[in-house]
């Protein structure tokens, strides 16, 4: 599909209608709510003839807003020799639904309009191709090989990407490894504020200002450590994407959002999960 980007703020939809396949990866099959009106695709991001998660991407600013995934316990292994991926379903002549290499000696006129493309990043030295749905979070090699797609990534502050904010992933990790019982859903997002990596004198890629994430576990270990169990079903946490001053901040779900909507475009109604992720009828414990 072509996506249109015009002078008038559009919401720009790759998937109509996500497919059930596409929404398994969202707590109650419900993408976050309250985000406002811009060149924002919504993408359910394919691999190998499967579905694998979601992105929110904004067309304009060539950086994925969020990706929704489902976390699979992994002992947080790298798998480091897959390519960096394009998202065909961006393309103006696009003939597949699924991320593809990026070819040698291409001519990518036909989609870097719409996304990030490897130049973009060719010369941005300070910065790391972070992923928002990260590969340690995943387990099986396919589920791996779909987060090296560039729609699924922003550029990070060196210093940050690898501290404080990969040390937080694998905080994470270890916590629903040990803890979450049932399925466990992660949005990870960000706030930007027109900071652009350029190109040729173009500004192509946003800078994040500030990385979130939250997760929702509604089955997980009564049993755990109070310091943990207070942590669940849902807790979240960000950072500011800088060299220093980039301490993880965690936090209820509810104070993200009301984070959030001070700091992006979030409306009133923004909410990242449905019920708040909590089963009708029951309390927090």
């Amino acid at each position: 599909m072509l996506i249109l980007v015009t002078e008038t703020p559009v919401w720009a939809t790759v998937e109509p209608a996500l497919s059930p396949e596409c929404r398994q990866f969202l707590h109650k099959g419900t993408l976050p709510i309250g985000l406002e009106d811009r060149s924002l695709a919504i993408i359910c991001q394919r691999y190998n003839s499967k579905p694998r998660y979601v992105t929110l991407y904004d067309t304009t600013s060539h950086v994925p807003v969020y990706s929704a995934y489902t976390f699979k316990r992994s002992d947080g292994e790298k798998r480091v020799d897959v390519p960096w991926m394009y998202e065909p379903q961006l393309s103006t002549t696009s003939d597949t639904g699924e991320m593809q290499q990026f070819p040698r000696g291409y001519m990518h006129q036909n989609f870097e309009d719409a996304q990030a493309v490897l130049e973009d990043y060719s010369n941005a030295v300070l910065y790391e191709r972070s992923q928002l749905n990260p590969d340690e979070h995943q387990d099986e090699p396919d589920d791996k090989a779909a987060t090296y797609a560039l729609t699924n990534v922003v550029p990070l502050i060196r210093e940050f990407s690898t501290g404080p904010w990969k040390s937080q992933e694998h905080v994470i990790r270890r916590r629903l490894n040990n803890y979450c019982r049932g399925a466990a859903y992660v949005v990870t997002g960000i706030t930007t504020s027109g900071n652009m990596i350029r190109r040729h004198n173009i500004d192509r890629v946003a800078v994040p200002t500030y990385v979130w994430s939250a997760y929702c576990c509604i089955n997980y270990d009564h049993n755990a450590p109070y310091s943990e169990r207070y942590k669940f079903p849902a807790f979240a946490h960000y950072a500011l994407n800088e060299k220093e001053n980039n301490q993880i901040m965690e936090l209820s779900v509810k104070k993200l959002e009301e984070f959030l909507k001070k700091s992006t475009f979030a409306d009133k109604n923004f909410q990242i999960f449905v019920d708040d992720c909590v089963p009708p009828g029951s309390a927090l414990s």
